[in-house]
């Protein structure tokens, strides 16, 4: 091997001399020197012999460099490795600067070729918001008080300090790791305040604020690289454990940290993405919405395929396929940490069920040209054996769609956004049709900005039972996002949604959302509610948010976001009238 880098390194000389490479001379004659460009040196005449034999003959050494001796062919040069080689040149370690030579941030194996990349995020929400707050004559605060609803105004701090640490093996510039080892806990502390008591904790001795903390764990996996499968690394990999998935662009039907098994690789140089996985989710903690690491898992599975093909139809255009099968067994009851029933949720009947519910879906994402497209085609399908409102089973079959068009125009970007998920007619038949995901994070429309898909309005059950979810758009009628079950029996909803995004400077966007909200049918609420002739409109939500990144990068994240949502008649009538608001600011700090 060091004759063969000492070689190397004599023929680079010569190219770079200009010179032919080396041929040696035969015994009894001598070398000339020739050159590819430019006029030859005088040749000296061997008699008998022309030039051009001299050259041609097998053995001949060009005289551009001195002839080589036996220490040519035994001395060693040593070729560090690309770490070795800065290291040779002063740069020096950072360990506090993630855009330097950082051992901690994987630019330096720390043994071997294994590497190692801490990341530690801190993320700041408070929020000043104005949400129906249910009360009984066991919780109002004013006596003599039989009102349905009381005081609107909340607050509520969280704080999340996220600690990723990642071990691996293997160069990654060009393929996937040969080993990976992620594990990732998340530190909470979560202060709430309400107006009204018994809405905090099922105690209303509690009062009306409540503190808590707690340490989640986001991920814990083990992911192996089988194999590759071609010279462009497209590759198979395996991955076991607590492990972050989405099932579509958007996050519409399934995105969570589960604990699974999942089989994933590329094709055709990276033109296809597979997924084939099974997942069983896990407990979350109530107030801080993190993985419960100390409780068992849910009987709730998801089986999932899906299929990624990049640059169809046109290059940078996205089309994926999904096949996902959601298998529920908790038939039993679930309490919250607060003492509020959660499983099965507080509407119709009350008792414990199951589903099997199928879904297949369509999604698409990227740019047509200057035209950014993003679609989303859901239908769900399947059966549950007591039905919300008659204790019996039930068919499933429902609907939804979504599309989002935006156009660039320097540095404005216009959006148009639909979104449709279907709603149940008949809460009394023997079929559902009401659509609702798995558990929904969707990145749309204005997403956490926007008042509906940001706040859980409460609709019976002392609030224990609301129209949508905390970060979810669809109107599903759970318990809670944390615990709660899919619920094929709501109203269902209809958005239409104008927006525009701003970047009045590289680290500063400004954005603003307009979102008309509808319910699809008012049947099922009007049975929920004993409540007569529901009008379908929600009303308007407006927002309007602000971003700022002072070091133009994800290092320093600061948003500060306002929504109103002007209620419709619809909402009128569930709720009484004046608008309601939502402040929010966010601060997110990344090493």
């Amino acid at each position: 091997m060091r004759r063969y880098f000492a070689a190397t390194g004599t023929l680079l000389a010569l190219v770079a001399a200009g010179c032919a490479l080396p041929v040696m001379a035969q015994e009894g004659s001598e070398p000339e020197c020739r050159r590819p460009d430019g006029p030859k040196e005088p040749q000296r005449r061997v008699p008998g012999k022309s030039p051009d034999a001299e050259v041609q003959q097998p053995g001949k050494r060009d005289p551009c460099l001195p002839a080589p001796s036996e220490d040519d062919y035994t001395t060693a040069v040593a070729v560090p490795d690309r770490w070795r080689i800065v290291d040779s040149l002063g740069y020096e370690q950072n360990w506090w600067d993630p855009y330097n030579r950082n051992t901690l941030k994987a630019d330096t194996p720390i043994h071997d070729d294994w590497f190692f990349n801490i990341t530690a995020i801190s993320d700041t929400v408070y929020e000043d918001r104005e949400v129906p707050t249910p009360v009984g004559v066991q919780s109002t605060r004013s006596a003599g008080d039989l009102d349905l609803l009381g005081g609107t105004s909340q607050q509520q701090l969280l704080q999340n300090l996220a600690v990723e640490l990642v071990y691996y093996k293997g160069n990654t510039v060009f393929k996937p790791p040969d080993y990976e080892f992620r594990f990732t806990p998340v530190f909470n502390y979560n202060y709430t305040r309400l107006d009204e008591i018994l809405n905090t904790n099922v105690d209303p001795a509690n009062g009306n604020t409540r503190n808590d903390g707690f340490v989640g764990l986001q991920t814990a996996f083990i992911d192996v690289h089988l194999r590759n499968v071609s010279t462009r690394y497209d590759f198979d990999s395996i991955r076991v454990g607590i492990q972050p998935f989405n099932a579509d662009f958007r996050g519409f039907l399934f995105q969570d940290q589960p604990f699974g098994v999942r089989l994933f690789g590329t094709r055709d140089n990276n033109i296809f993405q597979y997924n084939l996985a099974w997942f069983r989710r896990l407990e979350k903690d109530t107030n801080s919405g993190l993985n419960d690491p100390t409780t068992s898992l849910r009987e709730d599975d998801v089986f999932v395929a899906n299929l990624y093909w990049q640059d169809a139809i046109k290059l940078g255009h996205f089309l994926q396929f999904t096949a996902l099968y959601n298998r529920n067994r908790e038939d039993d009851f679930f309490f919250d940490k607060n003492g509020f029933i959660q499983r099965p949720a507080s509407i119709g009947f009350e008792v414990p069920r199951g589903y099997d519910v199928g879904y297949l879906g369509f999604n698409t994402d990227g740019h047509l040209g200057r035209l950014n497209l993003t679609t989303s085609l859901y239908y769900a399908f399947g059966e549950q054996d007591r039905a919300p409102f008659t204790g019996e089973k039930s068919d499933i079959n429902a609907w939804f769609g979504a599309a989002e068009l935006s156009f660039d125009q320097d540095w404005m970007r216009w959006r148009a956004s639909l979104l449709y998920g279907s709603g149940d007619d008949d809460p009394f038949d023997d079929e559902e049709t009401g659509f609702d995901a798995v558990l929904e994070n969707p990145l749309f429309a204005g997403a956490d900005t926007s008042y509906w898909i940001r706040q859980a309005v409460p609709l019976i059950g002392g609030g224990r039972v609301t129209l949508s979810q905390r970060n979810g758009v669809l109107n599903n009628l759970r318990s809670s996002r944390e615990h709660g079950q899919s619920n094929f029996t709501n109203p269902g909803i209809l958005l239409f949604g104008l927006g525009a995004d701003f970047d009045l400077l590289p680290e500063l966007r400004l954005s603003f959302n307009a979102n008309h909200l509808r319910f699809d049918h008012t049947e099922v609420l009007e049975v929920a509610r004993q409540q007569a002739n529901i009008d379908e409109d929600i009303g308007l939500d407006l927002s309007a948010s602000v971003i700022y990144r002072p070091l133009m990068s994800q290092n320093i994240v600061l948003r500060l976001s306002y929504a109103e949502l002007q209620p419709g008649d619809g909402y009128e009538e569930l709720f009484g009238g004046g608008n309601q608001r939502y402040l929010l600011f966010n601060a997110t700090l990344t090493y």
